[in-house]
């Protein structure tokens, strides 16, 4: 029986091969399509393919691998390509950022972007599993980070004013707005937090705008309260790199879980 990739009308063309690249050529795999994967430098290319194999048989021991080909299937679809003119010839999509865990992808067109390219790429990130969202127009940061980065600059502002230690800040994202945000947007969340979204503005516009007008300037992210900061977070989880990598794989071991239970939950 043939697979899906021997029937692709072309494979695709994953530019770096370090974490993030590692991710969308197993994410690209997973689907079926025949993966050339890049990097200026061949032994990190040989490096990724190891870290590759590693990871998928530990993902398909869990239970956790994607799409209906095996580890060792999927493995084959992937080749290392160290010329960016023969990873990208014949390709019919080419590739360099997000992962495995985190679905979300930004589609950000150029004032030159053809709509039927931005219409392609959603299909395919659609296809291999993946939950593309459309910006109209460039913005620095994306959409993503914009919102990170609000709820890290008053994350940071509450503890610098000592209204909250760090660790409970933490726990007021994981075990309060993280429990529903892992669901729903805070639109969706407005809109059934009343009677629609316009009975929510109606209700609770002016508290917000109270609470928005305290807030403070953007935080300088350096001295005395990143010191502070810093070790707090090493009191938890000390950063030397092999408490870090635990942490880290720990944090995706949880997203798997969550990944598996939001697909259970929610109709696609």
């Amino acid at each position: 029986m043939a697979s899906p990739a021997s029937s692709a009308p072309g494979g695709v063309a994953v530019v770096g091969s370090g974490l993030i690249g590692r991710s969308w050529a197993m994410l690209f795999a997973s689907a079926g399509f025949k993966v050339k994967l890049y990097d200026v430098e061949q032994r990190q290319v040989t490096y990724a393919l190891d870290s590759i194999r590693k990871e998928m048989k530990l993902l398909e021991q869990s239970g956790s691998l994607k799409g209906s080909l095996g580890a060792e299937e999927q493995l084959s679809l992937i080749s290392s390509c160290s010329d960016i003119r023969e990873a990208v010839e014949g390709a019919l999509h080419v590739q360099v950022n997000p992962p495995y865990y985190v679905p979300l992808v930004e589609l950000v067109p150029h004032p030159e972007t053809a709509p039927a390219t931005v219409d392609s790429t959603y299909a395919l990130m659609r296809k291999i599993g993946q939950s593309p969202v459309r910006l109209t127009k460039e913005v620095d940061g994306f959409a993503l980070n914009r919102l990170q980065y609000a709820v890290i600059s008053e994350a940071w502002r509450l503890v610098e004013e000592g209204v909250v230690s760090p660790g409970d800040l933490d726990l007021v994202m994981s075990d309060g707005l993280g429990m529903r945000y892992a669901f729903i947007g805070p639109l969706e969340t407005m809109h059934l937090n009343a009677e629609g979204m316009l009975s929510y503005c109606d209700r609770y516009s002016e508290g917000m705008k109270h609470v928005l007008k305290t807030f403070g300037p953007i935080p300088e992210f350096s001295g005395a309260a990143a010191e502070k900061l810093h070790q707090a977070m090493c009191v938890k989880v000390p950063d030397d790199p092999e408490h870090l990598a635990a942490r880290r794989e720990w944090r995706d071991r949880c997203l798997m879980r969550l990944a598996r239970l939001k697909s259970q939950l929610q109709p696609q």
